[in-house]
C-alpha cells in the first residue's frame, strides 16, 4: 500500500479548483479505505501499513471533509438557491447530512483498530464510497458548473479568503 499522496497544487484564489481538488483527494482516501478493507482481509491481522492508513482515512474524514462541506454549504448551495436550484441544494445537504452519518457509523471500527488492534467490520466501507462517489459526481456535473457562472471576481475571491480563513482557525 503507498499511503503517500501528492495533493494537487491549487490554491484558494481558485475556490471552486479548490473544492474539485478536494474531490480528489476525497477519492485517495475513498481508495485507500477501500484497500485497506482489502489488504485487511487477505492479511487477517491488523499490521502497521494497516494502522497507517487507517489514521490516514481517519484524519480525512474528521477534517478536511467537514470543512469541504462547509464550505459548499456557505457558498455554492446559497448560489444554487439564488438561481432556483433549491431541489438540488437540498438534495446536497442531505447527502452531506448522510454521508456524515455513514462515517460516523464506520467510524469506531477504524478507532478499534488504530487503538486495540481489533479487525474491523467492512461490509459497509463499499457503500460509504459509493454513496461518496455519487456526491461528488452531482456537484461536479450539476452544481459547481451552474454556481460558477454567477461567480465574478469578487465573489471568488471572497469565498477563497473565507474558506482559507476557516482552515487557519479551526
Amino acid at each position: 500500500m503507498n499511503l503517500l499522496n501528492n495533493a494537487p497544487a491549487v490554491g484558494f484564489d481558485q475556490p471552486y479548483e479548490m473544492l474539485e481538488a478536494c474531490h480528489e483527494r476525497v477519492e485517495r482516501s475513498l481508495s485507500l479505505l477501500l484497500r485497506l478493507g482489502t489488504h485487511l482481509r487477505a492479511r487477517g491481522e491488523v499490521d502497521q501499513q494497516a494502522r497507517d492508513a487507517a489514521l490516514d482515512v481517519q484524519r480525512y474524514f474528521d477534517i478536511a471533509a467537514p470543512h469541504h462541506h462547509e464550505d459548499e454549504e456557505r457558498h455554492v448551495l446559497p448560489l444554487l438557491r439564488q438561481i432556483g436550484r433549491g431541489e438540488l441544494a437540498d438534495r446536497i445537504a442531505a447527502d452531506h447530512v448522510q454521508m456524515h452519518a455513514a462515517y460516523l457509523a464506520l467510524r469506531p471500527g477504524l478507532e478499534a483498530l488504530l487503538d486495540k488492534g481489533l479487525m474491523p467490520d467492512t461490509r459497509a466501507w463499499s457503500v460509504f464510497a459509493a454513496l461518496y462517489r455519487a456526491h461528488i459526481a452531482l456537484e461536479e456535473v450539476e452544481a459547481y458548473p451552474a454556481t460558477l457562472q454567477l461567480s465574478g471576481p469578487e465573489v471568488l475571491a471572497t469565498m477563497g479568503a473565507e474558506m482559507a480563513a476557516r482552515r487557519r482557525n479551526g
